[in-house]
């Protein structure tokens, strides 16, 4: 499991190792954490104490002097595996809820039409819903879309990078998605 590292904001910056974290614990780079330590990394004997030292890690940590995200600014890159959590595994025009084998990536406005490859142009669709679309736009096919596409924020990209994501994590992430978001659905 990793620890979902923010800037000292709050903002989300990154997924990163439980060992990478204990490196930020250990340089006193962690302003504050949230929810209950999940891994313990043990070390040496010292000599004088002669205790074993630990580092508790938590699963959500703020970063001291982090330079603030300006992630939250710009546009998550676009990918399938994200955009076939985004859209739930449903195929925009048929509405079946199929396999990852079974989706594909489908420009609404094809790329073939001077359609761009981003969030507002592609949702997810059945690979016989594609082929039947082809290079048409769907009122040219006669299809409808089921769901609009849209831009996940900063938040929902991170629940969609594909992790095994703890329950503080996603209570933490979820409390900024916008209601509208599908990740709530």
């Amino acid at each position: 499991m990793d620890v979902l590292q923010l800037d000292i904001s709050g903002r989300p910056q990154a997924w990163i190792a439980p060992r990478d974290a204990a490196v930020l614990y250990a340089s006193d780079a962690v302003a504050w954490t949230l929810g209950a330590p999940f891994h313990v990394l043990r070390g040496g004997i010292q000599r004088r104490t002669g205790l074993q030292s630990r580092i508790e890690v938590h699963p959500i940590i703020a970063v001291r002097g982090a330079i603030p995200s300006r992630a939250w600014r710009q546009t998550p890159a676009l990918s399938n595996p994200k955009l076939f959590s985004r859209d739930r595994q449903v195929c925009a025009y048929c509405g079946g809820h199929f396999p990852l084998d079974e989706l594909t990536r489908e420009h609404i406005t094809p790329v073939s039409r001077g359609g761009d490859d981003h969030w507002m142009n592609c949702i997810t669709a059945c690979r016989g819903c594609n082929g039947r679309k082809g290079s048409r736009l769907p009122e040219e096919a006669g299809m409808t879309l089921l769901y609009l596409p849209y831009v996940p924020s900063l938040h929902e990209d991170m629940i969609l990078r594909g992790r095994r994501i703890l329950v503080d994590q996603m209570e933490f992430l979820l409390a900024s998605v916008p209601r509208s978001s599908r990740l709530h659905g």
